[in-house]
């Protein structure tokens, strides 16, 4: 039997879902380390660690609007980008934002927290989260 819900969004089930959770973590415990090995500053890592975030505030101007925000800021591609400039370009600041950007979205990715959908901030490519898990 097909959870229609599940595809109606897209979302990731079953080991599919587990291995990118699995994914997430392994990504945030080795930026996290990688971060610790370059000797980079923990008030950095603190401070920058939840800028990701400030994307949230674009659900103010509607679902649609919030996931594009949202997913600019929780997308690996700018991230890497910036990993690959900075060991280019021998720049410390720029790695050091892109190790805490990437752990960052390790985590979210571990405790469930996808790409979204423009249904609404609980639908993710990880299934559902928050009240709209509970609705649906």
């Amino acid at each position: 039997m097909t959870d229609t819900t599940t595809a109606e969004t897209g979302a990731a089930t079953g080991g599919v879902r587990t291995l990118l959770r699995l994914e997430g973590l392994v990504l945030f415990l080795g930026m996290t380390l990688l971060y610790y090995q370059w000797e980079g500053s923990w008030l950095v890592y603190v401070l920058l660690f939840l800028v990701p975030d400030l994307s949230f505030a674009a659900y103010l101007a509607g679902p649609r609007i919030g996931a594009i925000a949202y997913n600019a800021a929780h997308t690996y591609l700018a991230p890497v980008a910036l990993m690959t400039f900075g060991f280019a370009g021998s720049g410390p600041l720029v790695l050091s934002i892109a190790m805490i950007w990437l752990a960052h979205i390790g985590i979210d990715r571990a405790l469930g927290y996808g790409l979204k959908y423009s249904n609404g901030f609980g639908f993710t490519h990880l299934g559902r989260i928050g009240k709209d898990k509970l609705t649906g």
